[in-house]
Parts: structure tokens; C-alpha cells; sequence
């Protein structure tokens, strides 16, 4: 590792050389690279700086470097390249900086809960540019030059439909009637390619446009990471700018750039504002379908628990748009979950208590701290043997009798009590905010479904500083106390 390192060093020092023809004082790594590029901050012998960029897909390389030289020549505001490798793995930039407008958005929120001043300027700037980049990024370009497809099409849109349904909808258990969301999936894009037929053709999608791809020099925006652009229409970018999650836009302030955008947006492509708005909200619909793509797959399947906070924010926004009535549905019973909303409490002790059948595995920890507790109830007398209760489950009453007085629930529940209590005292004093209590038995219905509940009342009773989030998985029931 330390070798490939020092050889790419070398790598870069050497085109370094070739293009300004001197040795280069220093080689700084840098951190927040993307998933297949490093880049390095080089320093001349007279103190500039320029960006090396090291990147293993030559593809993505070269649409970049593309992209860029046309941008550059049409006087947007992208780093210039001053070289590329013959190889194409290595290509020097001009150095912007570190600053994002993410960056600036969170040290204004900080400070003042105002979205006025050099923020709004900012963001009023880059919508009056976005027109721009699109139109004349797309004027004279060859577009067999992108490392995606080519133009958004139905393919394309697919794909990210697919990422949505088997990276997150699929992740949380609701149940999915697959012809009834196909057909749904079908009509979005039918919508999505109507609108975009009268731009596509004429406009540069620049598909990534968010505020941590837009670095802040001397308090003007510039445009970074847009190597998977293709030709597409104007909306995508609109809805992935204002609808950035973690960037937060109040929805006075969306409507007011919306507006800024339009304006600036006439001389390529006349269409008022509220035609603009009509087809907009398809695309947001979309690419918020597309992000909890990502947050399934980051949070839900990597167990990455930052990715999963902001999901209940994302579900709320889809919530708003009614076009698409059983996705709609779906998304409903996914927000129901206790899962996107336990995961919010700040500094408090959330106490997550399951029930599970073994036949379908143990339930998942999104915790990030590990798991907790898991305790088997299959020794006791199980209620599922006898006719009379197969139908029942651990929350009716033939079954608490059957349980408490035909088995050694009642001695099996109290040492449950004896373990997890000292458990939840502990972690109430030091201040940590999660544990989690699964009780598995053969079904999930009877015995683990008696011992959940009985310990969810038991500590939502017993500590009510705590929060109690209690979850029958097998049976589809959900509780929260405190």
C-alpha cells in the first residue's frame, strides 16, 4: 500500500514537472475524495497550488476532463485543466479551495437561523448560473463523451426506480404488491420523459447538482463533480439542488429560487412558472425516491445510522405529492415505522424491544452500537402446540393464562427483568442513548410476542426518562411509550 502510494506521488510530481516545469515543494493529500478518485493539493516553488487527481476510471476521467475544457471555454465557473496522463489516470486542475457552499450553510446556521445575506446571494447566484450550465455546457458538445448513457431516457430513469425499490423499499418489510408499483413506476417515467422532451435534446443534466459540489472562492460559486452529466432536462438538477436534504431549504426560500431560476432560465427555453412548477414536481418526486435509494443503502444494508436519520425528513417531503397513489401508500406504512423516528432523539435513551421468529433471523441492529440483548423463549410450554390458541397470538388473554400458569414463563420473564434492568439503569447514567431487546421463539407469534410485550410495559412503568420503541415484527405491530 505504502508503494502504490509513493509510485502515485511520483506519478503526479512527474506531470507536475511536464506542465509547468519545475519541481513541485510540496504533495498534500487530500481528505472528502470520491469513491474511486484521490486528490492531492501540489505546491510550487513559488506558492501556487493546483489540484492533482488521481482516478482509477479512466471513463469518468475523461468525461470529466471533457466537460470541463467545454464548461471552461464557455466561460463557466469549473476548475480549468492544465493537463491529463496519456493513460488518463491523472489529470491537474486549478486549485478552488475547500470551501462548499454545504460548508457555508452549516457555519450560517450556526450563527443565525436567517437565510438572508451573503448566504441567499449565494444561492440566488448559483440558480442564476444553473441555466447556464446547462445550455451552454450542451451548445456543440459530443456527448458520446459521457461515462453514463448519453441522454436521460426510460433506461436511465429505471434504474434509479430499481435502486429505490430493492436498495430501500424492499430493506424496511413492507409488504409490496410488484404489479401495482411497476405500473405506478411506468407512469412516472411516461410523465418524466413528456416533460422532458422539449429540452432534452438542448440541455446538459448535470444529474449530482448539490451544495457540496459547489466550492465558494473569493464569495463567488464554482462547480465541481459533474463527470456524470449527460444530456437530459432541466428539472433533474432543480430538484436535486432544492431538495438536498441535509441542506434544509425552508419552502418559502425554494419558491423564491424557483422564481430566480425561471427568470434566468427564458433566454434558452421560454415556459412560465407555473408550467415550470407542473413538471418540476415529478422530478422531485423522483429524485427523492432515488436518495432514500441511497439512505437504504447506506443505512439499512451497510448499518451506517447517520444515513438513516434523515429518512424520516425525506419520507415526510414524498408525502406531500399524491400523483402516485400506491407508492404514496407505500410510503405511508414505511414512515409508520418506529425505526425512522426512534432514530431521532437526541441524547435520550431509546430502548428498542422486539419480537421475532428464528425461522426468520434475528432482527437488525440500526443502532450502530452492536445489538444488545437476544434471549430464546422456546423453552417454555409453547401455546402453538394446542389448536385452541394457533390462531391466537401472545397479546390475547387465552394465551397469558396458557403462558403463566401452564409453563415457566413467569420464573423466564423475571430473570429477563433481573438482566435488563441493571442494563437500562447503566446506560441511563452514563448517558447512552441506545439498547436493543429481541425475544425470539418459533413463530414470533406466542411466547416472544408475550415476553416483549410484557417487558416494554415493564420499562416503559419503570423508567419513564426513557424512550420505550416496542415492534412484533412477525405480526406487523408497532409501539412506542414515553
Amino acid at each position: 500500500m505504502i508503494c502504490y502510494f509513493v509510485i502515485m506521488i511520483d506519478q503526479i510530481k512527474e506531470l507536475y514537472i511536464q506542465t509547468f516545469g519545475q519541481e513541485p515543494r510540496e504533495v498534500k493529500k487530500l481528505s472528502g475524495a470520491g469513491s474511486n478518485r484521490q486528490y492531492y493539493r501540489i505546491v510550487g516553488s513559488d506558492g501556487h497550488t493546483v489540484v492533482g487527481v488521481k482516478g482509477d476510471d479512466k471513463r469518468e476521467n475523461h468525461s470529466f476532463v471533457m466537460l470541463a475544457r467545454q464548461m471552461h471555454g464557455k466561460g463557466l465557473n469549473v476548475p480549468e485543466v492544465f493537463a491529463v496522463s496519456a493513460d488518463e489516470t491523472i489529470y491537474l486542475q486549478e486549485d478552488l479551495g475547500s470551501t462548499s457552499l454545504y460548508d457555508v450553510i452549516v457555519q450560517t446556521k450556526k450563527n443565525t437561523d436567517e437565510w438572508n445575506g451573503n448566504l441567499k446571494d449565494l444561492l440566488e447566484s448559483v440558480m442564476r448560473d444553473l441555466p447556464r450550465i446547462q445550455f451552454l455546457t450542451a451548445d456543440g458538445y459530443d456527448f458520446e463523451n459521457s461515462c453514463r448513457e448519453k441522454v436521460f431516457c426510460d433506461m436511465s430513469i429505471r434504474w434509479d426506480l430499481n435502486y429505490f425499490k430493492y436498495c430501500f423499499l424492499k430493506l424496511t418489510g413492507v409488504t409490496v404488491d410488484e404489479i401495482r408499483l411497476e405500473q405506478e413506476f411506468d407512469l412516472l417515467s411516461q410523465t418524466m420523459l413528456s416533460a422532458a422532451d422539449m429540452c432534452q435534446t438542448q440541455s446538459f443534466l448535470y444529474r449530482d447538482f448539490q451544495s457540496r459540489n459547489v466550492l465558494v472562492k473569493d464569495g463567488k460559486p464554482y462547480y465541481i463533480d459533474f463527470q456524470g452529466g449527460h444530456c437530459g432536462p432541466v428539472y433533474y438538477d432543480v430538484a436535486s439542488f432544492l431538495w438536498q436534504a441535509r441542506a434544509g431549504y425552508p419552502e418559502s426560500l425554494r419558491e423564491a429560487l424557483i422564481d430566480t431560476y425561471v427568470e434566468s432560465l427564458q433566454p434558452f427555453m421560454k415556459i412560465d412558472g407555473a408550467t415550470f412548477r407542473a413538471n418540476l414536481a415529478h422530478f422531485v418526486f423522483f429524485r427523492l425516491l432515488q436518495v432514500l435509494g441511497a439512505y437504504g443503502l447506506r443505512g439499512l444494508h451497510e448499518k451506517k445510522t447517520m444515513f438513516i436519520t434523515p429518512i424520516a425528513k425525506t419520507l415526510s417531503e414524498l408525502l406531500k405529492f399524491e400523483s402516485y397513489p400506491y407508492i404514496h401508500s407505500l410510503l405511508e406504512q414505511v414512515y409508520a415505522l418506529p425505526l425512522f423516528h426512534s432514530q431521532t432523539e437526541q441524547g435520550r435513551l431509546v430502548v428498542r424491544v422486539s419480537s421475532f421468529s428464528y425461522k426468520k433471523g434475528i432482527p437488525e441492529d440500526y443502532s450502530g452500537n452492536g445489538g444488545g440483548f437476544v434471549f430464546d423463549c422456546r423453552a417454555p410450554n409453547n401455546p402453538g402446540r394446542y389448536d385452541e390458541y394457533k390462531k391466537l397470538t401472545g397479546l390475547d388473554q387465552p394465551v397469558i393464562v396458557f403462558l403463566e400458569n401452564n409453563s415457566t414463563m413467569p420464573e423466564f420473564i423475571q430473570h429477563v427483568y433481573g438482566l435488563v434492568d441493571p442494563a437500562v439503569e447503566t446506560y441511563l447514567s452514563r448517558g447512552f442513548t441506545s439498547l436493543m431487546v429481541n425475544f425470539g421463539c418459533t413463530g414470533g407469534q406466542h411466547r416472544s410476542v408475550y415476553c416483549a410485550q410484557h417487558l416494554a410495559d415493564h420499562l416503559a412503568e419503570k423508567y419513564p426518562e426513557a424512550k420505550i420503541v416496542l415492534n412484533h415484527r412477525e405480526q406487523g405491530i408497532s409501539k412506542e411509550y414515553n
